[in-house]
């Protein structure tokens, strides 16, 4: 028979704080078999609190996991123990779930310990999204410096290669021609680099995600991605964003197409995913602000490319960093910088024929319910 929890005075309130809590909470009986957990909980193992209290914890770990031993060392010390970096990856929770585990003795409940999970990926994303903001202002501080610095002096420098074009003979016109050709080069990346540069505040409305993603994906298939097969997972129900429209399907286009270029061209087995979902409890601090803002929407780009090198994982957005031989590497600098302005968090993760760049955004504020937004 499972054990059960007696309700004590102020039940309510505890439940309710439960439930607000951004972490995943589960409470387990001597037995190991749980008997509460709360909505983070719910969304980290992808059961319902009723499936959830079905089970015991081993049926939701690893063979061997160390959550059991500290399980039993909370127990025996009857007090708090924690370990950090514990790997709960599973066939059904997935390959790549890390966390630390707070393990903590109920006084009043005779061999029950509260379970306590901080997803590693979640801390580390918004560790890495600090740095990813720094990559962006830093590319914004060079497009503005080029922009100001660079343009002119070029061209100078194409004015005067065409005045000497018409002085000098044939066989020198050549050299003309490159010095024109190679001027022009070089003013289309400083054109790159001017939308990273800081300009008045970007006008935002309630924007459905899911228009955003279709026209990136149509003009996808029109050209660059035409040899690619798209699959659609959407949750339907996912409220607007308070964002740019335009921003945002560059930000999409530019990552379709950086999936698309991983795939080859010659590749016959091309797919690329583009999937939402509503992920409750992942909070980051907003720049300038210590505020916590929520970002429950997930919208996500996975490939069957053939992976990005480890070592190139934690730099991906940082400006001139690409594996591709004629690539700038200013295709993800960009993008991290719209995720960025708009408040969100992106995160790569990647092994062959499955990387994800997966996009974290706040819901329009204009009317919520319930934890969501009405509109979408």
């Amino acid at each position: 028979m499972v054990a059960r929890f007696a309700p004590r005075a102020g039940a309510f309130d505890a439940a309710r704080l439960l439930s607000a809590l951004p972490n995943p909470v589960l409470a387990v009986d001597r037995a190991n078999r749980i008997v509460e957990a709360n909505a983070a909980a719910e969304s980290f193992f992808e059961m319902s609190r009723a499936m959830l209290q079905r089970q015991r914890i081993e049926d939701l770990l690893p063979f061997g996991s160390p959550v059991l031993g500290l399980l039993d060392q909370a127990r025996a010390r009857g007090s708090s123990i924690n370990e950090y970096r514990v790997d709960l990856g599973t066939p059904r929770n997935g390959p790549d779930r890390v966390a630390d585990i707070h393990a903590a003795p109920l006084a009043d409940e005779a061999g029950g310990v509260v379970l306590m999970l901080q997803e590693r990926t979640i801390a580390d994303k918004m560790d890495r999204q600090l740095t990813h903001q720094g990559a962006a202002r830093s590319v914004s501080a060079l497009g503005q410096m080029l922009a100001h610095e660079i343009k002119n002096p070029l061209a100078g420098i194409r004015g005067a290669a065409q005045l000497l074009e018409t002085a000098v003979g044939d066989e020198d016109r050549a050299l003309t021609r490159l010095i024109c050709d190679e001027t022009d080069r070089i003013v289309k990346l400083v054109d790159r680099m001017e939308v990273f540069a800081e300009g008045p505040p970007i006008e935002r409305e309630s924007v459905n995600i899911h228009t955003v993603l279709e026209k990136a994906r149509l003009s996808a298939q029109a050209g660059f991605a035409r040899h690619i097969r798209f699959t659609e997972s959407y949750d339907p129900s996912l409220p607007p964003v308070f964002a740019n429209r335009d921003q945002l399907v560059q930000a999409f286009l530019n990552l379709v197409k950086n999936a698309a270029e991983a795939i080859g061209r010659d590749a016959i087995d091309g797919e690329i995913e583009l999937s939402t979902a509503y992920r409750a409890g992942v909070r980051l601090k907003t720049p300038g602000s210590g505020a916590l803002v929520s970002l429950p929407l997930e919208i996500a780009v996975r490939d069957n490319g053939p992976g990005v090198p480890p070592d190139l994982v934690s730099c991906l957005y940082d400006p001139f960093v690409t594996t591709k031989a004629s690539g700038t590497g200013l295709g993800l600098a960009l993008v991290a910088k719209i995720v960025g302005d708009h408040g969100g968090v992106i995160e790569c993760e990647s092994q062959p024929r499955r990387t994800t760049f997966r996009v974290l955004l706040p819901v329009h504020r204009g009317d919520i319910r319930d934890g969501r937004s009405l509109g979408g």
